[in-house]
């Protein structure tokens, strides 16, 4: 390639990121919006491609994630946790900071729900009120678990310099071996079969108030509604919410203004693994009554992901994105039980969903950390 067309695609690139770094959350929301409605559409080439009718497969979909009241609330219940995830990676996402951990810290948290809900429970009394603390202690366990587990790459990166994608990533797979080990070996149920830790006591639940589903409850849904308003307000609202987003993108300019920068990013990745714990309780106590080896747990913490991405990092946005990641989950299941459409294509399209959502978004982190559009930010 010659000068002049390294040039001219220098220049194709310089527009696009500007492009996409001025874009207001709104437009953002926009892009996301259409990617998805593409990355269906293709998705629907690809079945047809595959000999299956379309048609067919669509009204599947909708079925399968809002056809009936079972449905709607199988697709509320992923919701509820997609939800939760999905707002602990745009904390750390929206703050500069890389938290691709969220797994490892919702295993963790979910862990430390079940083993403290067991241990405190033959010291309260049985019932409701038992119950309900039962469920706060297990909450508060999750979420200084999964802030503990959150912190600790943090504080890597703000006194090591370590990379905070690396040590995220590795600590999921140190959370997904340890758990499974102490729910196979030390903390195994008596008399389980498979490798699970004993049930929480019957009481322990979540009361069922709108759907007679036996696996959720729109209580769970309203925590997670909950913990979306209060994140909102913290990181928009408050000095500490505007420490975070100064200190992840502009830290030298963060510490002139006297913000401690590098403690700053540790509290950040607290933050976001607290909610991540939030979101292992709900799971443990709403969807399992016990825990099993996190090695078939669903991946809800990598999804997380791309339901941020997709949000544009705006927790707000986060509840939408979490419902289109619900239903599409509610829908696959369904279509793996009432279809003849292979579990591997439906998969194939979620992957398709994620793949261009995440595409515009990365791009757009990528130009703020390169430089491309403008001055490095």
């Amino acid at each position: 390639m010659s000068d002049s067309d390294s040039g001219r695609a220098r220049g194709v690139l310089d527009r696009a990121a500007a492009g996409m770094l001025e874009a207001s959350v709104l437009q953002r929301l926009a892009i996301a919006t259409a990617s998805t409605v593409a990355a269906l559409a293709v998705g629907l080439l690809v079945v047809a491609a595959a000999g299956y009718d379309p048609a067919v497969f669509l009204r599947n979909v909708f079925e399968g994630a809002f056809g009936d009241s079972n449905a709607i609330a199988r697709t509320l219940k992923f919701t509820s946790i997609f939800v939760l995830t999905g707002v602990s990676v745009a904390i750390a996402f929206r703050a500069g900071v890389f938290n691709i951990g969220v797994q490892g810290q919702f295993v963790v948290g979910g862990f430390a729900t079940v083993i403290s809900i067991l241990w405190f429970a033959p010291m309260l009394p049985e019932g409701a009120v038992g119950g309900v603390a039962l469920m706060v202690l297990g909450t508060l366990a999750a979420i200084v678990a999964g802030g503990a587990y959150a912190a600790f790459p943090g504080a890597l990166k703000a006194y090591a310099g370590a990379n905070e994608i690396i040590t995220t990533i590795m600590l999921n797979f140190i959370a997904v071996g340890v758990v499974g080990f102490l729910v196979e070996g030390p903390f195994r149920g008596e008399g389980q079969r498979a490798p699970n830790t004993d049930r929480i006591p019957e009481y322990v639940e979540l009361p069922q108030l709108v759907y007679d589903v036996p696996d959720f409850s729109i209580l769970g849904l309203v925590v997670a509604l909950v913990v979306v308003a209060v994140v909102a307000v913290v990181m928009a609202r408050t000095g500490f919410g505007y420490d975070m987003v100064t200190s992840g993108h502009q830290e030298a300019a963060a510490t002139y203004s006297g913000v401690d920068a590098k403690r700053t990013i540790v509290k950040t990745m607290t933050f976001s693994g607290m909610v991540a714990g939030v979101a292992g309780a709900v799971f443990a106590i709403m969807m399992q009554g016990y825990y099993s080896d996190p090695g078939g747990v669903a991946t809800y913490g990598f999804d997380a992901i791309a339901v941020s991405l997709l949000a544009a990092n705006n927790p707000l946005g986060v509840v939408p994105a979490g419902l289109l990641f619900g239903g599409l989950d509610s829908a696959g299941t369904h279509m793996r039980i009432n279809s003849d459409v292979p579990v591997q294509l439906i998969d194939g399209i979620v992957g398709l969903v994620v793949l261009f959502v995440a595409a515009p978004e990365l791009f757009r982190m990528a130009a703020e950390r390169t430089g491309l559009g403008g001055e490095k930010r």
